[in-house]
């Protein structure tokens, strides 16, 4: 199948693309390069063989999405071109709507125009807001707590009407959790501009010499080390989620909620020490105030998507922080 991926060169979209590529699909890159590098289609050509197509464009374009739907004769789209940074969104609201939520309803009045019926859609865990039980299962009460969750939000009701109105609509939210690391062969992973918003690339940067220290945001909440306690799950298992899903909605319509996770939360301390063990290298850190919003502990059950879609994560903390350093590396020696 022909399968175009917006957001494509971006770090999950990209490790998507291997996935469905050794599956034998064909991916098709949309991005307007605002948080990536064109560099990553050459990189993906190493992994794949060949460099996928890739059409530069925003995600707003509405003429120019179903021109590719048209042209690349796309039987289903996975939808990850978003901003993403939450701090970002308090900041500047409109600018998260406008690309998030009218720039998913551009690319829904392509596929409605082009007759593609069949979407993969990047949600977040943060639909959710502050965790009400542990662990969190799809039937947790949605409410974000910022814009950038209630982009995401607005978008699944959004999906959730759509297939409400229209049975040959196929539609999976997948609610990520926190990737992480990188593809084994080190050549593409997680690329922040700027300073980085996760965790592992700025433990990946202190690591490497290029940041001094790492701010810890508390270390009194009620979690084992005082430390917030997150669910990270690998990269590579992400995007073969994103593969069951695709599978999953051959069979069936509707609209579909999954969590992505691992189901087992470690703290930032943790992420620490187990970086420091795989890289050899000390990652100094000082604790400061609390965040406005952090909650003590957030992690999945994602036992929905192991009984409907055969999907589980597979990979350790180790393997995380292993394929991140030897990204890291690879960064500061190969120019982007």
């Amino acid at each position: 199948m022909n399968i175009l991926l917006t957001g494509g060169t971006g770090y999950i979209g990209s490790h998507t693309a291997v996935v469905l590529a050794e599956a034998g699909h064909r991916v098709v890159l949309y991005d307007n390069l605002c948080n990536s590098d064109v560099g990553v289609v050459q990189r993906l050509g190493q992994i794949m063989g060949s460099p996928p197509a890739l059409v530069q464009g925003d995600m707003r374009d509405g003429a120019l999405l179903a021109q590719t739907l048209r042209v690349h004769a796309v039987g289903a789209v996975i939808h990850f071109a978003g901003l993403k940074a939450v701090g970002e969104s308090l900041v500047q609201p409109l600018a998260y709507y406008d690309n998030n939520v009218v720039g998913t309803l551009r690319l829904l009045q392509a596929m409605q125009e082009t007759g593609v019926r069949t979407l993969v859609f990047s949600s977040s865990a943060t639909v959710y807001g502050e965790p009400r039980y542990l662990p969190i299962d799809e039937a947790h009460p949605t409410g974000a707590t910022n814009p950038y969750g209630r982009s995401k939000l607005h978008i699944e009701q959004m999906l959730a009407d759509l297939a409400a109105s229209d049975g040959g609509w196929k539609i999976a939210c997948l609610r990520y959790f926190n990737p992480v690391g990188a593809h084994e062969s080190g050549l593409i992973g997680e690329d922040p501009r700027g300073v980085p918003n996760n965790l592992m690339p700025y433990v990946a940067q202190v690591a490497i010499g290029r940041r001094q220290r790492l701010s810890v945001f508390g270390d009194d909440y009620p979690t084992p080390d005082g430390t917030g306690v997150r669910d990270y799950i690998h990269v590579m298992d992400l995007a073969l989620g994103h593969l069951a899903a695709l599978d999953y909605l051959g069979a069936l319509s509707g609209w579909h909620a999954f969590n992505l996770g691992t189901g087992q939360g470690h703290s930032v301390l943790e992420m620490v020490r187990a970086f420091e063990a795989v890289s050899g290298r000390p990652v100094p850190y000082q604790v400061v105030s609390r965040r406005p919003g952090d909650v003590a502990s957030c992690y999945a059950s994602a036992d929905k998507a192991h009984q409907l879609l055969g999907w589980q994560a597979r990979r350790s903390l180790t393997e995380m922080c292993l394929s991140s350093w030897r990204w890291q590396q690879n960064c500061e020696n190969t120019p982007s």
